[in-house]
């Protein structure tokens, strides 16, 4: 539990450092890089210790699905609450393919 609580919280950090410039397009590039640069930095700390703990309770390929899930699951959270942006029938049909994946990944 607690590496998806971590590959959550990191993911959280990485979608802001990515995608959170979008609104303040009136600020430098270089500025946004340092400040994406900095935020990332976070995600990091966080990343790195949930494959670490994780690997092991999880094969690297299982840890990898997971991420991307989560990674779309934050994402869609963000673009819908930060960014405003409309989630329709086509994405929510892409990320049941993609948790269709995962029941594959995770069969031994």
């Amino acid at each position: 539990m607690t590496t998806i609580l971590l590959l959550i919280a990191s993911n959280v950090f990485m979608t802001f450092a990515w995608y959170g410039h979008l609104k303040f397009t009136h600020v430098p590039l270089w500025q946004a890089v340092l400040a994406s640069w900095g935020i990332a930095f976070f995600e990091y700390c966080l990343m790195v210790p949930a494959n670490r703990w994780g690997y092991g309770d999880f094969t690297v390929v299982q840890l990898k699905t997971v991420q991307e899930i989560i990674t779309l699951a934050v994402f869609a959270a963000f673009a819908v609450l930060y960014l405003g942006a409309a989630i329709r029938w086509n994405h929510l049909a892409a990320f049941a393919c993609l948790v269709g994946a995962a029941f594959f990944v995770f069969r031994d």
